[in-house]
């Protein structure tokens, strides 16, 4: 099985290139950009698929972080595409992906020493 220090770093990626994605954007500009749109959800659809992948010993460490929401959000993207609520999408690129980001980065940090040194995991993009 693939290590979870590699699936917290695609949680970490993906959210670094949404937070991109959505840099200086409006949600109507969002909205009406079907480029946007497709990168933005492909990348909370990988955050999502990493996030299953996590050990439940290590999710019990780190319960404020809502595993299971980023799970399910994965689940309604990847299953219900054609009923996407964008504003959905655009609120979690823009208020919930920073926070998560924030944590996965300490996650990674407190797990995993080596990155210990790695002092632009926490850095914000």
């Amino acid at each position: 099985m693939r290590p979870e220090e590699l699936f917290l770093l695609d949680m970490l990626e993906s959210a670094d290139a949404a937070a991109q994605f959505v840099a200086g954007l409006e949600y109507e500009t969002f909205a009406k950009n079907r480029l946007v749109r497709s990168a933005v959800i492909w990348e909370l659809a990988i955050i999502g698929e990493a996030a299953r992948n996590i050990p439940d010993e290590l999710r019990q460490r780190y319960p404020d972080i809502p595993w299971p929401r980023i799970v399910a959000f994965r689940n309604v993207v990847i299953h219900r595409y054609f009923g996407t609520d964008w504003l959905e999408v655009w609120n979690t690129a823009v208020r919930n992906v920073p926070i998560l980001r924030e944590q996965i980065a300490a996650v990674l940090v407190a797990e995993f020493p080596g990155h210990g040194d790695d002092a632009s995991l926490l850095d914000d993009v």
